[in-house]
C-alpha cells in the first residue's frame, strides 16, 4: 500500500480513475480522483461513484492515470470503500480478456465474478421530515398509513412501503408525500455483508478457582431454590470439560433448558453471554494424510503427467471410467500444497462436489474449501476472504470458482472437462470455464492445467493429438475390474401391452429384479424430468403449449401442474381440450416422475429415489440424496444427467438407459459426441468395485454407429469418425463459431433485423455466414428469435476483426428506429 501512496502523491496534475461498475456499459467510465483520496486509492479497490443524476454504485478501480477524458467533464469519486484491494491485478486482466473474447462488457464480467455483497447499489430510502410534525389531516388513507409508519420508524425502504400498503405500485403515493413535505428521498450506498455472530457461554471469573466454584454449588442459596438453573449450570460445567468452548444455542439444546433459565443465571452473575464473530464455514485441522498407494497404472500416469508439465502447461488425462483419476488428482494436489501453492479443482455439477469434498477432506482436512451457487452470499464472501489470504489451499467448485482471488495458484484441475455445464448460457459473460481457466493459468508463474475425462471433448483430444496439450492415457479400471458389458434391447421386437412396458421393457424389469434379489443397486437414466413431456388430446391432437414460448408444457404430477422448462411459467393441468372440448388426453413419452411411479408399481418392496432438478433443490439436497444412496437406503435411483457425471457408487451393478433414441435425435453437429459421452459416462457407474457391471440400453435403432462405439467402449473410433466429419463440414476444432441470436416481441421485426444484419456483414463474410434462420424453439418468454452463425478460420486476426465488425454493425442496426428494441446476443464458441 505504501508503494501506491508514493505513486499517487499530489503533484499538481489531476488524477483520474477508470472504474468498472456492474452494468453492461460498452466502455468503462472515468472519474476524477480528489486529492484527499489519492493516498487510499489503488487498482482493485472499490470506490463509491455517482452515475447519472442520483444513482450510486460501488465500482472496482481498474487503473489510475493522468489522461483526462476528451469529450466530457468527469465527476469526482465520492469515497474509497476498501483499505486493501478486493481483487488482484491478474483478476482484472482476466475480466478484460473475458470481456474481449466473449464479446460483453467488463461490468458484466464483474457482476458474475464478485459476491453480491461486494456489488453495492443505490437503495431508495424515505426519510421522515421532522419539520412536518404529526398533523396528517390533509392526507388520504394510504398516505396516512405511510406517514404514520414514517413518524414511528423515521426511515422506510421502498419494499417496506409496499408491504404496508399491500401493493406493488406505490410511486404516486410516495410522490404525493414528497410534494406535501412529509418525507424526502435519500439515496445511499449500504454495505450488505454482516458477519455472523454467535453467543458463547462463559463462567463468571469469580468462580474460576475450584474453591469458589465448590462454595457456589454447595452453599449459594440462590441456586438451592432454583433447581432448573442448578441443572443448567451443572450441564454447562460438564460440557465445558468435554467440549471446551460452548455456544448458548448448543448448551440449551444439549441440556434441554429454556431461555428463561439461562437468563436467570446471567442475571445472578454466574454465567456470562459473550457475543463473538464466527466463521460461517467451519474448518477442520489443516493436516495432510495420504493413506493410499497408487496402482502401477496410476503411478505410470502420474509420472507421465509430471513429465508433460516439464514441457507443456496443459495436460489431458484420458482415463476410462473408474480408472482412479481422482487418486492421481489427490497426489498432484499434495505436491502443490507442500510447495506452498494453491489448487483450483473444478467440477461441472454441484451434485459432484459433495462426494468429492468428502474424499478430499479425508486427505487434506481444513486446507479444502468449496464454492458454488447454493452457498449464501455471506458464506461466499467468507470463502472469498479465506482464498485471498491464503488460508484455503485447495478450492473445489463449479465454474464460478474460477473468479476467486487466488494469490499463488499452481494447478487447475478441470475434471469431466468435456461437460457442457462448464459453459455459461445466461446471462453474459457466456464463457466456457475450461477455456477461461486455461487463459487464467497464463496469468500466474508456472501454473499448470490438468484436464481429465473418460470421454474428452473432441476439441481437447484434437489439441492433445496435435501436441498443443500433453496426453496421458489410463486404459484400465482400478483393481483390474472389467469394463461393464453393454447390451442393446431392441424395442421394435416387443408388442407392448401397456405404456409401462414401453418405458421399462420386460428384459430390463427382469434385470432390475435380479439385481434387487442379489442386494445390489440400480441406476436408471432418463434425460427428461417431470411426469410426461407433453399431453395430447386423443380426439383432435391438440397439445397444451406455453403462452410465452413455442414449446409444449411438461406435466409434473407431484405438483399437479403443467410447467414450461424454458421460461418456468406454471399452469393448471389440462382436463378439457381447448380446441374440441374433449376430456380424452393421452400422455406422450415419459419423464423421471413417471418412471419413479412405475418402479413403485413393479417393485413395491424396493426403495426408489429420484435425482433431478425438481427433487434436489435445497442447499444440502444433493449431498443428502447421494449419501442415502451410498448407504444403500435406496435400491433404485432414477435420474437425469445428474446421475451421469463422475459419481462413485460401490454397490451398483446395473445401469439402464431408458431412451437412447431421444439422446441421438438432437439437431446439433455435436449430437454423436454428446450421445457417446452421456451413455459411456452413465455406463461407467456400473460395476466399479465388485464384479463386472451390466448396462442395458433401450433403443429402436440398435445398429446405430454411436451405439456400436458405446458397446465397445471405443472412444478413439468415434473420435476418428467425428473429426473427419468436422473437417469436411468446417466445424470446430477446425473453425471458430460465433452465434448471434436476435430477439424481439414482434416476429417480422426480428426477422427483418436479422436479414438486414446478414446483408450488412455479407460483403466481407459471405463465405463464413450461415442463416439467418429460426431456431427449433423460435419463441421464448414472448420474444421471437432468429439466429445467425459465423464459421471462421482459426485465425486470431480474422476472429478479432470479425468481433469488431459485429459490434460495429449491431450499433448501426440500432440506429434504425424500427430495430432499436431488437436485442442481439453474441455467443462465442457456443455449444
Amino acid at each position: 500500500m505504501s508503494e501506491v501512496m508514493e505513486l499517487y502523491q499530489p503533484t499538481g496534475r489531476k488524477f483520474f480513475a477508470e472504474v468498472i461498475i456492474p452494468l453492461a456499459l460498452p466502455l468503462n467510465y472515468t472519474w476524477l480522483v480528489p486529492d484527499h483520496l489519492l493516498q487510499s486509492i489503488s487498482p482493485g479497490c472499490r470506490v463509491e461513484v455517482n452515475l447519472g443524476r442520483s444513482k450510486r454504485y460501488a465500482g472496482v478501480v481498474k487503473r489510475v492515470h493522468h489522461e483526462a477524458p476528451e469529450f466530457f467533464e468527469p465527476k469526482q469519486i465520492l469515497n474509497v470503500l476498501d483499505v486493501e484491494p478486493v481483487v488482484y491485478e491478474h483478476q482484472l486482466q482476466l475480466w478484460q480478456w473475458m470481456a474481449g473474447y466473449y464479446m460483453c462488457s467488463e461490468g458484466e464480467v464483474m457482476a458474475a465474478a464478485l459476491p453480491a455483497h461486494f456489488k453495492l447499489s443505490s437503495e431508495t430510502t424515505l426519510v421522515f421530515n421532522e419539520e412536518a410534525g404529526n398533523d396528517f389531516t390533509d392526507l388520504d388513507n394510504e398516505e396516512y398509513l405511510v406517514a404514520e409508519a414514517l413518524l414511528i420508524r423515521k426511515e422506510l425502504k421502498l419494499a417496506e412501503v409496499q408491504q404496508i400498503l399491500d401493493a406493488s405500485h406505490v410511486y404516486p403515493i410516495i410522490n404525493n408525500l414528497i410534494h406535501k413535505r412529509i418525507c424526502y428521498v435519500w439515496e445511499a450506498l449500504k454495505e450488505t455483508y454482516t458477519p455472523k455472530k454467535e453467543t458463547y457461554v462463559l463462567l463468571h471469573p469469580d468462580y474460576n478457582n475450584d474453591a469458589a466454584l465448590e462454595d457456589l454449588l454447595n452453599e449459594d442459596k440462590r441456586l438451592q431454590k432454583a433447581g432448573k438453573q442448578m441443572e443448567l449450570l451443572l450441564a454447562y460445567l460438564h460440557f465445558q470439560k468435554t467440549d471446551g468452548a460452548i455456544t448458548k444455542r448448543a448448551l440449551l439444546k444439549k441440556a434441554g433448558a429454556s431461555e428463561a433459565q439461562f437468563k436467570g443465571l446471567v442475571d445472578k452473575g454466574l454465567l456470562i453471554a459473550d457475543k463473538r464473530t464466527v466463521d460461517r464455514i467451519q474448518q477442520s485441522a489443516k493436516n495432510i494424510q495420504i493413506h493410499f498407494e497408487l496402482s502401477p497404472a496410476q503411478d505410470k500416469a502420474f509420472s507421465e503427467i509430471n513429465s508433460c508439465f516439464e514441457e507443456k502447461s496443459i495436460c489431458l488425462l484420458h482415463g476410462v471410467t473408474s480408472s482412479g483419476k481422482t487418486e492421481i488428482y489427490i497426489r498432484q494436489i499434495e505436491n502443490y500444497i507442500r510447495s506452498g501453492r494453491q489448487v483450483l479443482y473444478m467440477l461441472p455439477e454441484i451434485a459432484l462436489t459433495s462426494q468429492t469434498i468428502r474424499r478430499l477432506q479425508k486427505h487434506f482436512g481444513g486446507h479444502i474449501g468449496v464454492y458454488h451457487s447454493k452457498f449464501s452470499q455471506n458464506e461466499r464472501i467468507e470463502i472469498w476472504n479465506k482464498v485471498k489470504n491464503g488460508e484455503l489451499k485447495v478450492l473445489l467448485g463449479a465454474r464460478s470458482a474460477m473468479f476467486l482471488p487466488f494469490g499463488n495458484l499452481g494447478l487447475i484441475i478441470c475434471d469431466e472437462e468435456h461437460d457442457a455445464s462448464y459453459k455459461q448460457m445466461e446471462p453474459a459473460p457466456r464463457y466456457h470455464a475450461r477455456d477461461a481457466a486455461i487463459f487464467m493459468s497464463s496469468l500466474f508463474d508456472d501454473c499448470k492445467v490438468l484436464l481429465g475425462s473418460a470421454t474428452p471433448s473432441l476439441e481437447s483430444y484434437f489439441n492433445a493429438e496435435k501436441g498443443k496439450y500433453g496426453l496421458v492415457k489410463l486404459t484400465q479400471r482400478f483393481g483390474d475390474v472389467e469394463m461393464p458389458s453393454i447390451e442393446m434391447i431392441d424395442t421394435r421386437k416387443f408388442r407392448f401391452k401397456s405404456e409401462g412396458d414401453l418405458m421399462l421393457t420386460p428384459p430390463l424389469r427382469e434385470a432390475i429384479q435380479l439385481s434387487l434379489d442379489h442386494k445390489k443397486q440400480v441406476i436408471l437414466f432418463q434425460n427428461r424430468r417431470g411426469y410426461t413431456p407433453y399431453q395430447r388430446c386423443g380426439v383432435c391432437g391438440w397439445v397444451p403449449q406455453c403462452k410465452f414460448c413455442d414449446v409444449s408444457l411438461t406435466f409434473h404430477k407431484y405438483k399437479n401442474q403443467l410447467a414450461c422448462h424454458y421460461c418456468g411459467t406454471s399452469y393448471p393441468p389440462a382436463h378439457t381440450c381447448a380446441a374440441c372440448g374433449s376430456h380424452d388426453f393421452v400422455h406422450r413419452q415419459f419423464g423421471t416422475e413417471r418412471i419413479e411411479e412405475l418402479l413403485q408399481e413393479f417393485f413395491p418392496e424396493a426403495k426408489i429415489g429420484r435425482m433431478d432438478l425438481d427433487s434436489v433443490r435445497g442447499k444440502h439436497a444433493h449431498d443428502q440424496l447421494i449419501q442415502t444412496f451410498e448407504q444403500q437406503k435406496i435400491d433404485v435411483l432414477i435420474g437425469t444427467q445428474m446421475v451421469v457425471k463422475g459419481l462413485d457408487f460401490e454397490h451398483v451393478d446395473l445401469v439402464g438407459i431408458l431412451d437412447a433414441d431421444g439422446i441421438l435425435s438432437f439437431a446439433d453437429f455435436r449430437v454423436n459426441e454428446r450421445a457417446f459421452q452421456l451413455m459411456e459416462q452413465v455406463s461407467g457407474r456400473a460395476g466399479r468395485k465388485h464384479g463386472k457391471g451390466t448396462v442395458l440400453v433401450q433403443t429402436a435403432q440398435p445398429v446405430h454407429p454411436v451405439l456400436q462405439h458405446v458397446q465397445q467402449h471405443d472412444y478413439h473410433s468415434l473420435y476418428q469418425e467425428e473429426i473427419e466429419r468436422r473437417e469436411q463440414f468446417f466445424y470446430p476444432p477446425f473453425s471458430r463459431l460465433i452465434k448471434l441470436t436476435f430477439k424481439n416481441k414482434i416476429q417480422n421485426v426480428v426477422q427483418d433485423a436479422a436479414q438486414l444484419f446478414a446483408n450488412m456483414m455479407s460483403n466481407r463474410y459471405r463465405e463464413n455466414l450461415t442463416g439467418p434462420a429460426e431456431p427449433v424453439v423460435n419463441r421464448v418468454r414472448n420474444q421471437f428469435l432468429m439466429e445467425l452463425l459465423f464459421k471462421l478460420p482459426r485465425n486470431r486476426t480474422m476472429l478479432e476483426q470479425c468481433k469488431k465488425d459485429i459490434l460495429h454493425h449491431i450499433a448501426l442496426l440500432h440506429q434504425e428506429k424500427r430495430y432499436k428494441s431488437v436485442v442481439v446476443i453474441c455467443d462465442v464458441d457456443g455449444i
